[in-house]
């Protein structure tokens, strides 16, 4: 049995920040997105948790083993190296979907992306430690069948890039809406998704349903731990053994 703990990360008064005095330089932007993605990818994983970067102004991170003075320090280190600052809502559900659900309730009901006077909320709340249990968490890494043989070194690097986009798109919709599963692009031809509690067939679902659509052949591995961490290295080593016994689902 899953029980997931997702936290969704929001800049405050993003939006108004980028045009005041003036707009702000294009370049400087997306550098400040990127090293604070960054950051936040080295707060939270030496915390055994993952965050992925979504739309940059928004984050969603699955931080099982993570209390809430955890969470807290994460935002003051935020707010003493940027300009701006973050806030945090944190859902707990055997769904990722509805802990992400409830997490983003908690930060809308706080007031809009855009109030300057919003800054930095913490709300919702994180798993007693006396509630977690070895199952928690179900992480899924998906990667592209010979990316490199029929993309990489066929292709444009654009049109590449578009075979790759083009099965991530489909795996996300798909999984989401069929499985509860919160998938997300990483980089290269992978994809990490965090999953309730679903066995093979759901994954072979997944898979196929992809291959139909777009025609992009997928492989998958599966872990599951008590924190996203592990739960994600069990992904990778089966992910492995996929490529070794030409299976395309392995769950660890």
């Amino acid at each position: 049995m899953t029980n997931a703990q997702v936290t969704l990360i929001q800049i405050d008064n993003y939006g108004p920040w980028t045009v005041t005095p003036e707009p702000r330089r294009e370049v400087d932007l997306q550098t400040l997105q990127s090293r604070l993605y960054a950051d936040l990818s080295q707060l939270i994983g030496n915390r055994e948790g993952y965050v992925f970067f979504t739309r940059f102004d928004n984050m969603i991170a699955v931080t099982n083993g993570m209390d809430e003075a955890d969470h807290a320090m994460i935002q003051e280190s935020v707010s003493n190296r940027y300009p701006v600052t973050v806030s945090f809502g944190v859902g707990v559900d055997p769904s990722p979907v509805e802990a992400l659900s409830a997490a983003t309730d908690h930060i809308q009901d706080a007031g809009s992306a855009q109030e300057a006077d919003r800054t930095e909320i913490l709300r919702g709340t994180t798993l007693d430690p006396d509630e977690r249990t070895d199952d928690d968490v179900q992480i899924a890494h998906f990667d592209v069948n010979d990316a490199t043989g029929k993309y990489t070194d066929q292709l444009n690097a654009f049109d590449s890039f578009i075979h790759i986009e083009q099965g991530y798109a489909e795996l996300m919709r798909y999984f989401r809406r069929a499985h509860d599963g919160l998938s997300f692009f990483v980089g290269g031809d992978n994809v990490i998704a965090v999953c309730p509690d679903l066995d093979e067939e759901a994954y072979q679902d997944a898979i196929r349903h992809v291959q139909d659509t777009v025609e992009v052949e997928l492989k998958v591995g599966v872990g599951q731990a008590a924190n996203p961490q592990t739960a994600g290295m069990a992904a990778k080593h089966a992910l492995e053994e996929c490529r070794e016994d030409g299976d395309r689902v392995v769950i660890d």
